[in-house]
């Protein structure tokens, strides 16, 4: 069985300092050429956006959420009304009506476009 630090039948030379400084110097070399290329690269390529974003599916969840919610609690409470007041589709089409402009509301202050209510804007 042939000795595996043994190469090329064994007549090859030890490598010299000299070989080591010259191989350390291409070596550094490629590196330069590798990290010049890689920047150009990345400069020309356009970004490209990712197919789906958690939190981007997060928000859209969150906002939907925000709008049915107050559309949801203006029906029932107009059912309610009509339930007790006999008043019946009244109440329940007023309550729809302002459910959903609460929910519009919650939805532009959860998405950031109004300012949320605060105790001392109110004072």
């Amino acid at each position: 069985m042939a000795d595996p630090h043994e190469r090329n039948g064994g007549n090859e030379r030890e490598p010299s300092s000299a070989d080591d400084a010259d191989l350390s110097a291409r070596l550094k070399s490629l590196d330069a050429r590798i990290s010049q290329a890689s920047v150009q690269r990345a400069e020309s390529e356009p970004r490209a956006r990712p197919t789906s974003n958690s939190t981007a599916l997060g928000q859209a969840f969150r906002l939907s959420a925000e709008f049915v919610a107050g559309v949801a609690a203006g029906g029932i409470l107009g059912w309610i009304v009509d339930y007790l007041f006999g008043s019946s589709p009244w109440g329940l089409i007023v309550c729809l009506i302002l459910g959903f402009c609460a929910g519009m509301l919650n939805l532009m202050r959860a998405a950031g476009v109004v300012k949320p209510a605060r105790y001392e804007d109110k004072r």
